[in-house]
């Protein structure tokens, strides 16, 4: 029987849009469900309209002084601190109920799969990990994320595994659940002496009980499919196989693409589209089938996003595109009104994502991070960090 996903979706998640001609426009959701649609993605799919996350909610996460400070800054005329109406995060209308339906809608998947509805839940919407307990950070004023897990553990949820590929470090998260070893979270992101927010280094491993359950994968800038595929597999299954979670969280942005913007990795869609189905293997391997998918980064609005994320979305549903499948006339025609930049013709760009496996000597760029994460954290699991069979 092929697991039950549950897509979470409401148009009004368009409302979080922090200025307009700020870098995360919602345009890439409305574009990536357009094309999921059109392609058949979401053929006999009701989606689940969430409500907004409460305070009580939000609290699990959130300091109460920081909810009053979101919630007061569009009528504040001197500011109120906590990282807002920065150039990052600037103050806008509706700021809070626009914030709070997002985390809404990663707690309502969370909810999906925790009481039983699914085995997948998804939203493309959700992935704002930057947010951190009493300011905004990097586009993000609720951490959705960590909302969502902090629900999970108080459902009595003991093993919970987060595993963050977007170009960022994943550092909300991190520091929400920094001394909590129920909590494992994996950060896959360009290093942070060349990345904000400068954090994410094999260093970072935990504190008091949650020694061990931070780990951070810093990867060079100009690292591209193959050399990420190579530092994923060196690490995280080893570590989710040790870890045996009772569920697998993921944040899916899509900003490690060679085109984006506000970073420097060279991914593809290709292999964009081969993580994401990695990820579901893990899922059905080392979770019982238990996946939560949420969004996260990516600037690329109009050629990346879109497709990457419709790739996202069938994977989970188990209905894999094929690369090289073209992209609708309409959608073209519809993006093309919005943008001057040459369009893509095919859910593909064209690459080969094999890769050499750790430890086969070939001397890869990543093997240096690889190396000092392995021995980082590698023997507080019991594993052997330099054995490639660990």
């Amino acid at each position: 029987m092929s697991p039950r996903t549950a897509v979470v979706w409401t148009p009004d998640f368009l409302a979080y849009q922090l200025s307009d001609d700020h870098p995360l426009n919602p345009v890439r959701l409305d574009l990536t469900m357009r094309l999921a649609t059109q392609l058949g993605v979401l053929d006999g799919i009701e989606t689940l309209a969430p409500q907004p996350a409460t305070d009580d909610e939000l609290m699990r996460v959130h300091a109460p002084s920081y909810l009053t400070a979101v919630k007061s800054a569009p009528e504040a005329p001197f500011g109120v601190g906590h990282g807002l109406g920065t150039e990052d995060n600037p103050i806008f209308f509706g700021m809070h109920e626009s914030s709070a339906l997002i985390a809404g809608g990663s707690l309502l998947a969370a909810q999906a799969i925790a009481e039983g509805r699914a085995d997948r839940a998804v939203n493309i919407a959700g992935g704002l990990h930057h947010a951190m307990p009493d300011r905004a950070a990097g586009f993000c004023v609720y951490n959705d994320c960590a909302v969502a897990i902090a629900w999970l553990l108080e459902q009595g949820y003991e093993r919970i595994a987060y595993v963050d590929v977007d170009v960022h470090h994943g550092d909300g998260v991190q520091a929400s659940f920094y001394d909590d070893p129920r909590v494992l979270t994996i950060s896959m992101h360009q290093h942070p002496l060349t990345l904000w927010p400068g954090t994410g280094w094999p260093g970072e491993y935990g504190k008091g009980d949650g020694v061990g359950f931070a780990v951070n994968v810093p990867l060079p800038p100009g690292t591209g499919d193959a050399g990420w595929l190579r530092a994923f597999h060196a690490v995280v299954p080893s570590l989710l196989e040790s870890f045996q979670p009772q569920i697998l969280v993921t944040e899916c942005g899509a900003d490690t693409h060679a085109e984006d913007p506000l970073a420097n990795l060279e991914l593809s869609v290709d292999g964009h589209r081969e993580i994401y189905r990695t990820l579901r293997e893990l899922a059905g391997r080392v979770a019982g089938g238990k996946w939560l998918v949420l969004g996260g980064g990516g600037y690329s609005l109009f050629r990346v996003v879109p497709r990457s994320w419709t790739h996202l979305l069938a994977t989970a549903l188990d209905r894999d595109i094929a690369p090289e499948r073209p992209l609708p006339a309409d959608w073209v025609a519809h993006t093309a009104g919005l943008t001057r930049q040459p369009l893509p013709v095919a859910m593909t760009d064209g690459q080969d994502t094999s890769h050499e496996a750790w430890g086969d000597a070939a001397g890869e760029r990543v093997d240096a991070s690889i190396i000092d994460v392995r021995r980082a954290v590698f023997p507080l699991h019991g594993l052997d960090p330099d054995d490639p069979r660990d």
